[in-house]
């Protein structure tokens, strides 16, 4: 029996062995042919004098040449090594062996030419395509919409022509350069906030650049004729046959918006002059309540006081329900602060208010009471299926868990139509505006985030823990809910309402403190990578990917970089995350486990400020005494 043993493991040994040579034989022979056609148009001698073709391109090391430890080709870089030929990609990415593995191919700098780059699709894990400063002609193909793992794309300093393919659809996509070349038409739609990078400057685009554009300079769009719009000095014009905004009517979309909401506001005020009218008769008088215009969403853009209108409205426009006027005298309950006694929910119909934004089912507004002397918000939730009695009951049960970090609602009222929280405005924005701010410039280092970061989890475990037999987590974690102080201490709000969508692929069936788990992951990743959750970009599908392909680093925000924080701390942070938003909720941690592996993360963090701090100041008394 040992016998046969010995031979069945000889035999695998001997048909591995010969696969191995097999593969290696391929991609010498795939190596070769491509560096025949690259050095085509150069010295009779280029390609033997570059890559010795009898040896084997991974064990013998080419130049330019990287493998990973199965001898898998992984990256080939060939910049300015004066090639001069044609670049065939069937070559490489026509052989599944090759097409399986390889990431990145930077022929930049040479004098390489060819018309067709169709094939290089079939490289689907390619995830760096560099071909700047050579001779290319043609268009690109719209194969390249199938390089999904694509993250930088450089083509420019060539002589491509025609209309980009959609280019926005590669979700992933961080860097595109593409200036000095003779490319045309209009730029396809992309999510600029995703973008590091971005350069279509000399070439021949017409149009509006897409919104989000003026992220960029000027000189990231200039010298392209009839390209108009921010952040170029040349507005779009009504009348331009290239503006993407003309309709047939004749008008654009900003003229057809502007009208269509100068009737929706004549409408308005008509029906609420009727209401009036008609309250006046039993000598009800309307309130003056700040409202934003129709559609507006805080996630969208900045509001400023010119942004809202002053109109009367009456407290049918705070409550819909046909029967909601008898309750409007009815006091709110009031959970906390004995500040807050004697509200009303006719107070709340009474005083100011602006909107600040939307969700699915609810919206919220800024409310300054005279007769309490404080600014509240009130988050109005319709269509919340649970009853008045158990809205009433989560509510108290709520009230009952306290921790500094977690924003407590003041007082609630309940119907069956609507229901409302009444909250303590927190006047210093929140992480997500913080992060934004980042982007322009503010400063937001590494030991406030990294503070930021243990105080959420704090609270949350907190909340796990005492909530936990009551099936109440918190359900839409997100930077946008995390408000924070002038100091930069977090309030998590909106604890257990559980009303808006959630990120977490797995919720479904799943546990919810597991997909607060995961929501807490994405908050991680947008405060290592300065990237927001926004429109078409999965940051946690992003931030796992660009890890599997070994380019770790490349995920930071670049001000850490800058900062020059360690970064070794950084990745230390980022597996923390990346246990998060796994894709099991039963491999994600606990936020008590991740409570403690921030706690420890901290402590090393001020343990090595201390000593830094410690160093700096023996250093100087060294330097006075000498």
């Amino acid at each position: 029996m040992s016998k046969i043993s010995m031979w069945a493991f000889l035999i695998s040994f001997f048909l591995l062995l010969h696969s191995i040579k097999s593969d290696d034989k391929e991609l010498r022979t795939a190596l070769s042919n491509l560096i025949v056609e690259l050095t085509k148009n150069g010295p009779s001698n280029q390609a033997s004098s570059l890559w010795n073709l009898t040896s084997f391109p991974c064990r013998d090391h080419w130049e330019g040449v990287t493998c990973d430890k199965r001898n898998s080709l992984k990256n080939i870089t060939l910049d300015g090594f004066k090639l001069s030929g044609n670049f065939n990609a069937s070559l490489l990415c026509s052989l599944q062996s090759i097409a399986a593995t390889l990431t990145v191919i930077s022929l930049s700098d040479n004098n390489l030419q060819g018309e067709s780059l169709e094939e290089i699709a079939n490289c689907r894990q390619l995830t760096r395509l560099y071909l700047r400063g050579n001779r290319f002609i043609g268009s690109l193909p719209d194969s390249f919409l199938r390089l999904d793992n694509l993250k930088i794309l450089d083509i420019s300093s060539n002589n491509f022509s025609g209309t980009l393919p959609d280019l926005s659809k590669i979700s992933g996509l961080i860097e595109f350069s593409a200036q000095n070349n003779q490319l045309s038409g209009v730029l396809p739609n992309f999510e600029f906030s995703n973008f590091d990078t971005f350069n279509v400057s000399n070439n021949n685009f017409s149009g509006p650049i897409p919104i989000g554009g003026d992220r960029f300079p000027a000189s990231s769009f200039m010298n392209n004729a009839l390209l108009c719009g921010r952040p170029l000095p040349n507005s779009c014009s009504a009348d331009s046959p290239d503006s993407s905004d003309k309709s047939k009517s004749g008008f654009t979309k900003d003229e057809i918006l502007m009208f269509s909401g100068y009737i929706l506001l004549g409408l308005t005020v008509l029906l609420l002059v009727i209401v009036f009218l008609c309250r006046r008769r039993n000598k009800k008088e309307g309130a003056e309540v700040e409202v934003a215009p129709v559609g507006d969403s805080f996630t969208k853009r900045s509001y400023t006081p010119s942004d809202f209108k002053t109109v009367p409205v009456s407290k049918s426009d705070f409550s819909t329900a046909s029967g909601e006027s008898a309750m409007a005298s009815q006091s709110l309950i009031v959970l906390t602060s004995p500040e807050v006694n004697g509200i009303r929910f006719e107070n709340l119909l009474k005083a100011p208010a602006e909107f600040l934004g939307r969700g699915k089912h609810s919206s919220v507004y800024k409310v300054f009471s005279e007769e309490m002397e404080m600014t509240l918000v009130v988050k109005r939730i319709k269509d919340w299926t649970i009853s008045s009695n158990d809205f009433r009951l989560r509510m108290r049960r709520l009230d009952r868990v306290k921790h500094p970090n977690v924003l407590p609602a003041l007082a609630f009222y309940s119907s069956k139509q609507e229901k409302l929280l009444v909250y303590e405005y927190v006047q210093h924005g929140s992480l997500f505006n913080l992060l934004q701010g980042s982007q322009m410039g503010r400063t937001f280092d590494w030991s406030s985030r990294l503070d930021v970061a243990a105080s959420i989890a704090d609270g949350l475990a907190f909340m796990h823990q005492e909530l936990r037999e009551d099936g109440i987590a918190h359900g839409n974690l997100k930077s946008s809910n995390i408000l924070l102080t002038k100091n930069k201490e977090p309030y998590i709000s909106e604890y257990g309402l559980m009303l808006e969508s959630q990120e977490d692929p797995s919720l479904v069936g799943g546990e919810i403190f597991k997909s607060d788990v995961y929501a807490f992951g994405v908050i991680l990743l947008e405060l290592l990578t300065g990237k927001l959750v926004q429109s078409g970009l999965d940051l946690a599908k992003w931030v796992v990917s660009v890890v599997k392909e070994e380019w770790t680093v490349e995920v930071f925000d670049k001000t850490l970089v800058q900062e020059r924080v360690s970064e070794e701390r950084m990745v230390n942070l980022l597996q923390i995350a990346i246990k998060c938003v796994n894709g099991s909720q039963d491999a994600r941690p606990s936020m008590n486990d991740i409570f403690a592996m921030l706690s420890s993360l901290k402590e090393e963090e001020d343990k090595s400020m201390d000593e830094e701090v410690s160093g700096f100041t023996s250093t100087s008394i060294f330097e006075r005494s000498s």
